[in-house]
């Protein structure tokens, strides 16, 4: 085809008519190239069609027909209309169709209207129908083409119309600039651009779809990892304090007062972070380990070499409650080597602050005292770090934990500080499968600890079924009461606090499943809440029991304080909300019953139940369900109770899960430049661009030579995110 000057960044009105262009907007599509890039969601092969009078009972089918006739009705039984329609293929075999809310569509569904239509036979009164088929509309011009396109819509626009614009843009556009190098794509033998947009708006054949998806996958890995490479770039050039390991130092006498061995991987993990903070470029690394793994020995061990080179460390936790455990956690490791100016304190030693947004206005005033004096070496924290009237007097290592519960732009408020850049280490115990580490986390370099420390317990996981056993809900209280006559402490998990909408907990918002209204069909009822369940509790199967509760809107030394008895053993069962999720290290509680754990997203449960079986006895997990069997929600619960190995999880736990919310987070919130690439099928290609986008942008530092490829990056993942950090080399 040949274009007229019309190109990608060219307005649609002009080409499509003002009301037209309206309705394109409702989808986001203002410009010639973003409507080439509102790729078909599926297309209808018309050689594969269903001949009506071949129809079964139960058969998913796709069919073209003719409208004959269509009425609108009242249904019987509810307020609402029903249209019912008769339909006509080209052998002249019929077969009704009923669509509900027949109001809404009958002007498009009449007498006279060709359609393709798909969905899952019927039968009413003894006769084959469709009920509320898909139906999709198409012209004289879609007669002659083998495949259909049918694009996502909505009610100010048609798939046909959108087709429609396609056609009538692709008429006259101008093969844009290839901005793929030739050497990638003679290698990986794609299509140029030109013919991929095309062909996957109006493929000739099946190996049109094929070849023109693989291409335009190619582009968007490249966006991706290119804005990754810039990132990481970015960071590299810039000066950081160097902290090579000192003899005879902290980090040496913490070592030698370690009454464990360290693992192999722990070992490994400590030699690469050593050799991080030991340059003059600011470290930029991820421990991901599954919980338990030891990542908290690996975090002290490099802010102990921080502090060794006359620098401070900061480690940001994504709660209070979390921040105030790692501050205890980190003084009971450190023993007198973290009690400077105190009697009985180590020569050496250095002072561990904790500084949150809930202190008291005197120890509040202490803590930003010993974060800018530098009389604390190490200051742990909430997002009140992040703030700018915090000082520090000389930070040199920032460690995230939970790197999930953060954005990119809260990490690079620390690590923006000052002249020189602290060095970044990010940890999460939810471990990331390798096309997420390739892609969000693609500017870090990653270490995983995949074994766990000697003498950690086995944890049995057992799904609850009250669907088919509600029996066995009473004997889940006599097996904490077992627990607890042993000497042990359990957990009861909620998702939420109180009685109300607006009290819900529900942490894992990635998962699409968790607080909605159904799953394969079945009703739910209100989550179980912590203030409901604890008096039922302690009025009935565990009545006797010293029961606290905690929760999220518990004011913070009131958490504190609860959180403290159950550490010390005067609580013997906590109800909780997933407060207690990640962080939380009480040895001695061997127990944990999760309410409604069909409401958690994988690797929420998987780090829920690793706050059991910390000690030297076993742990045992009770995930409590009224979900039936056979249900996603179970097959979910099923799968936590089947593996221990948080790794396998995490990948069934992304095929469970939306893409669009992973890659979103390298996005800031914009709509996604991301279409086709998931991080599932496409493994191979996002692991080949990362190569090919490390070797460019080591090339072309500014990817000034490569245009093309720099305006790929803010395709991809937006303009500010390209202007960001090309604008900085």
């Amino acid at each position: 085809m040949t274009g007229t000057g019309i190109d990608m960044a060219s307005a649609l009105e002009p080409l499509v008519g003002k009301r037209t262009a309206v309705a394109l907007e409702s989808l986001d599509i203002a410009t010639v190239g973003e409507l080439v890039r509102h790729y078909p969601r599926r297309y209808v092969d018309r050689g594969k069609l269903t001949d009506i009078a071949g129809l079964e009972i139960g058969e998913q089918a796709t069919l073209v027909a003719q409208v004959e006739k269509s009425a609108l009705r009242d249904m019987r039984s509810r307020r609402g209309k029903l249209l019912s329609v008769v339909i006509r293929d080209e052998k002249g075999a019929t077969i009704d169709c009923t669509f509900f809310n027949g109001h809404k569509v009958q002007h498009v569904i009449h007498a006279g209207v060709r359609a393709v239509f798909s969905g899952k036979v019927g039968v009413f009164n003894g006769k084959l129908q469709l009920t509320h088929p898909q139906f999709e509309p198409f012209d004289e011009a879609d007669e002659i083409r083998p495949f259909l396109s049918v694009y996502p819509a909505n009610g100010k626009i048609t798939s046909q119309q959108v087709a429609r614009c396609v056609r009538q843009v692709l008429d006259v556009l101008d093969d844009p600039t290839d901005p793929l190098p030739e050497l990638v794509r003679g290698r990986e033998k794609l299509t140029d651009l030109g013919r991929a947009l095309r062909r996957i708006h109006v493929p000739e054949a099946e190996a049109d779809i094929h070849a023109a998806r693989h291409r335009l996958v190619w582009d968007e890995a490249m966006g991706v990892q290119l804005a990754l490479a810039l990132r990481r770039q970015a960071t590299a050039t810039r000066p950081a304090a160097a902290c090579p390991p000192v003899p005879g130092g902290l980090l040496d006498a913490f070592d030698a007062a370690l009454p464990f061995t360290l693992t192999a991987g722990q070992h490994a993990v400590g030699t690469e972070v050593a050799a991080d903070l030991a340059r003059e470029h600011p470290m930029n690394r991820l421990v991901q380990g599954d919980v338990g793994a030891g990542k908290t020995v690996i975090a002290l061990r490099a802010m102990l070499q921080v502090v060794d080179g006359g620098r401070q460390a900061a480690l940001l936790a994504p709660t209070e409650v979390l921040a105030a455990q790692h501050a205890r956690s980190l003084r009971t490791l450190l023993g007198p080597l973290g009690k400077a100016g105190e009697l009985g304190g180590a020569e050496q030693a250095t002072n561990v602050t904790l500084l949150t947004g809930s202190l008291g206005a005197k120890a509040r005033r202490q803590a930003l005292l010993d974060a800018q004096s530098g009389a604390a070496g190490i200051v742990v924290g909430t997002h009140a770090l992040i703030q700018e009237h915090v000082g520090f007097a000389d930070l040199g290592l920032v460690v995230v934990d939970e790197q999930h519960r953060f954005g990119v732009e809260q990490r690079d408020a620390l690590r923006s500080r000052g002249e020189l850049a602290p060095h970044m280490l990010v940890m999460t115990a939810t471990p990331i499968p390798r096309t997420v580490a390739m892609t969000v986390y693609g500017d870090l370099e990653v270490s995983a600890l995949r074994e766990l420390p000697k003498g950690r317990s086995p944890i049995g996981t057992t799904v609850v079924p009250l669907a088919e056993k509600p029996s066995w809900f009473e004997r889940v209280w006599r097996r904490v009461r077992e627990e607890v006559a042993a000497g042990h402490q359990a957990y009861v998990v909620c998702p939420r606090v109180g009685a109300t909408e607006a009290d819900a907990e529900l942490v894992d918002t990635d998962d699409p499943d968790i607080g909605a209204d159904s799953d394969d069909g079945q009703a739910k009822r209100p989550p179980m809440a912590v203030l409901e369940v604890a008096p039922k509790l302690d009025d009935g199967p565990l009545h006797g029991l010293r029961i606290g509760v905690l929760h999220g809107k518990l004011p913070p030394d009131e958490k504190d304080a609860v959180m403290r008895a159950f550490e010390r053993g005067e609580l013997d069962v906590l109800v909780a909300t997933t407060v207690i999720e990640v962080g939380v290290d009480v040895p001695n509680s061997t127990c944990m019953v999760i309410l409604d754990a069909d409401r958690f997203g994988l690797s929420q449960l998987h780090q829920l139940r690793g706050r059991v079986g910390r000690g030297s006895a076993p742990g045992v997990c009770l995930l409590v369900t009224d979900m039936p069997a056979a249900t996603t929600a179970r097959e979910r619960l099923d799968a936590v109770a089947g593996t221990t190995d948080g790794f396998e999880l995490a990948r069934l736990d992304l095929e469970l899960r939306r893409e669009g919310d992973v890659l979103g987070a390298l996005q800031s919130g914009r709509r996604s430049g991301l279409r086709l690439l998931s991080l599932l099928r496409h493994e191979e290609v996002i692991s080949k661009a990362q190569v090919y986008a490390q070797h460019v942008v080591a090339d072309d530092p500014g990817l000034r030579r490569h245009p093309g490829l720099a305006a790929l990056v803010g395709e991809t993942v937006g303009d500010e995110e390209r202007a960001a950090y090309l604008d900085k080399v």
